[in-house]
């Protein structure tokens, strides 16, 4: 059953193999799903936790890409992700 984050996940499958990290703005990520992310992404580490199990199907569509996010800067609204 596709995800409110399949296309996320689709975008960052399509990324070259050679491409180790990529910086993604919140508003990107945004326009990537075609939806507003919750408010809880622009306030808390935890939505952006790199967990495979459990509710967050946010953090399985990036995980199932292959990737994993790095860092987040709430100031600036940009998340950096690198290839698990």
């Amino acid at each position: 059953m596709a995800s409110k984050y399949t296309p996320l996940e689709n975008y960052l499958r399509g990324l070259p193999a050679t491409q180790k990290e990529v910086a993604l703005s919140f508003e990107q990520i945004e326009r990537i799903i075609n939806a507003k992310l919750p408010a809880s992404a622009y306030k808390y580490q935890a939505w952006w936790a790199n967990e495979k199990e459990g509710n967050h199907v946010n953090a399985r569509a990036w995980a199932n890409a292959g990737w994993k996010v790095e860092n987040v800067d709430f100031n600036r609204k940009l998340a950096r992700l690198v290839r698990a």
